[in-house]
C-alpha cells in the first residue's frame, strides 16, 4: 500500500501562468463524478470560471483572497436539486425535496465530489486550494454565477499548476485524537492537551500566536479566525438564503 501522496500533499495557493486544458479539466471532473452519491442521484453541479472579469466579480465574495483572481480556473461546486426536480416533474413524478434532509443529501454529494476531484487533480500535478468562504456569501456567489432555485454554492476550489514545488508535511492531530474504538471516548483536559501538543509546538503556530497577540493557539481560532460574532452573522445569512431557496 503506497500512501505517500496522502502524507505529502499540500494546498497550493500560488500558480504558474500555465493554463489548464479544457479537455483535461473535463476528464478530471468526469472521473470525480464516479465518486459515491446518494442513491445515484448526483445532486451537484460545477461552475467553471476562467474569464478574468468573472473572477474579479467572484473575488469580493471570497474576501478578495488573491487565489481567486490569480488561479487560471475557479471551480464552484454546488448542491443541486434543481436538475433532479426538473427531471421528476418531466417524468410524471412528484418530488418531495424541499426540506433539510434533501439539502443534507445534496451537500454530502457535492462534498464527496469536490474531494474526489481535489485528489485526482493533485495526483495529476494540478494544485488546489479550498476556499472556506463559499457558504459565508452564498447568495452573493449565486447572483454572480446566475444560480437558479435549489442550486446552492457549497465549495470553491482554485486550481492551477503550482508556481513552485514546495515540500512540507501538513500538521495533523495524532490518531489517538480522532479514532474511537467501539464507542466515543470523551477526553479529559490532560488527554486533550496531549493530542494538541504537537500542533501547538510547531514554530509556525507559535509565530501565529505571537503575531496575533494571543496567549494560546486556541485563542487565535476563537478570537481571530472564527470568532462567535462572525459565526453567528454568517449562520444567519446562510439560513436566510436557504429559506429563500425552499430548503428550510
Amino acid at each position: 500500500m503506497d500512501l505517500k501522496y496522502f502524507f505529502n500533499r499540500a494546498t497550493v495557493r500560488e500558480y504558474s501562468d500555465r493554463d489548464i486544458d479544457s479537455n483535461i479539466l473535463n476528464e478530471m471532473i468526469e472521473a470525480a463524478s464516479h465518486a459515491p452519491t446518494t442513491g445515484g442521484m448526483q445532486l451537484y453541479s460545477v461552475v467553471v470560471t476562467r474569464d478574468k472579469a468573472m473572477k474579479e466579480k467572484l473575488a469580493p465574495c471570497h474576501f478578495n483572497q488573491p487565489m481567486v483572481t490569480n488561479a487560471p480556473v475557479v471551480l464552484t461546486f454546488c448542491a443541486d436539486f434543481n436538475r433532479f426536480v426538473a427531471w421528476c416533474k418531466a417524468s410524471n413524478a412528484e418530488p418531495g425535496y424541499d426540506n433539510f434532509q434533501s439539502l443534507m443529501s445534496a451537500i454530502l454529494d457535492v462534498t464527496i465530489l469536490a474531494q474526489q476531484f481535489n485528489t485526482i487533480a493533485e495526483m495529476n500535478g494540478v494544485g488546489c486550494c479550498y476556499l472556506g468562504t463559499t457558504t459565508y456569501n452564498a447568495q452573493e456567489i449565486a447572483e454572480v454565477l446566475n444560480l437558479p432555485n435549489r442550486v446552492i454554492p457549497i465549495i470553491t476550489l482554485t486550481i492551477g499548476y503550482p508556481k513552485e514545488k514546495k515540500q512540507f508535511i501538513t500538521d495533523r492531530l495524532p490518531l489517538e485524537g480522532i479514532i474511537h474504538q467501539e464507542q466515543y471516548h470523551e477526553m479529559n483536559a490532560m488527554e486533550i492537551k496531549k493530542v494538541y501538543h504537537h500542533k501547538e509546538s510547531l514554530d509556525v503556530n507559535k509565530a501565529f500566536v505571537k503575531e496575533n497577540n494571543k496567549e494560546t493557539l486556541a485563542q487565535v481560532f476563537t478570537d481571530v479566525r472564527y470568532p462567535r460574532e462572525s459565526n453567528e452573522l454568517f449562520s444567519k445569512k446562510f439560513i436566510e438564503y436557504l429559506k429563500q431557496q425552499n430548503y428550510l
